[in-house]
């Protein structure tokens, strides 16, 4: 299968779908783009994703937009290792823990967001900060309590392999990072993400590991 990734680095997202690929053991062409040059937005990239965004990825049948949709691509055509359960509610269970990172977190604390917040609304640096630790304790609060305590948690989000909540969380710790945030308050997160930063798939898909990396 012809695989090429278009991403960034450093890119929350762009890291998720790096380490499911890496899961999957598929082979893929690494494409870079300088989101803070706007490279993203080149004539070439909106192309293939008119939302300018990254990752895309471009497959056999064509190219394919946003992380989740990608990974739940890969792992219907590539269904092993599994990164959803086989049971309904166990999957509902995966994409919720998922989701309280892809969907409460990202989308307020991408770059385009945090640019907007800084050159738009005039926020200083300091602010900027604020805002994006603000949102991440919003959903690592309650996050810590359902991983803690629900007894389908394991080695991992749900029992003992890597899944799609994991992509998520692991890249939401790493970005985490640029801002200083501790995971003193969330032990059971940071149990998790050592876990699977312990597994070659995740070390390999690290910010610092890539091509672009700065």
């Amino acid at each position: 299968m012809n695989l090429v990734l278009h991403n960034f680095f450093r890119s929350s997202t762009s890291f998720r779908v790096r380490a499911a690929l890496n899961l999957k053991g598929l082979d893929y062409a690494y494409v870079p783009y300088a989101l803070r040059k706007g490279e993203q937005r080149s004539a070439s990239h909106l192309a293939l994703n008119p939302q300018g965004l990254v990752p895309t990825l471009e497959t056999p049948r064509g190219p394919l937009a946003q992380s989740l949709a990608i990974i739940e691509w890969l792992d219907e055509t590539n269904p092993s290792p599994p990164l959803l359960p086989a049971d309904p509610w166990e999957r509902a269970r995966v994409r919720s823990l998922a989701q309280a990172v892809a969907l409460d977190i990202h989308p307020v604390n991408n770059l385009r967001v945090l640019r907007y917040v800084a050159e738009t609304l005039g926020a200083d640096e300091e602010a900027v900060a604020g805002w994006f630790r603000h949102w991440v304790a919003e959903a690592f609060a309650p996050l810590e309590q359902r991983l803690s305590r629900e007894p389908e948690t394991g080695t991992f989000c749900h029992g003992e392999m890597p899944g799609l909540a994991d992509l998520c969380l692991a890249g939401q710790v790493i970005n985490n990072r640029r801002f200083s945030i501790s995971l003193a308050d969330y032990p059971t997160i940071q149990r998790i993400f050592d876990a699977c930063m312990a597994l070659p798939s995740f070390e390999a898909a690290a910010p610092n590991n890539q091509p672009d990396a700065e």
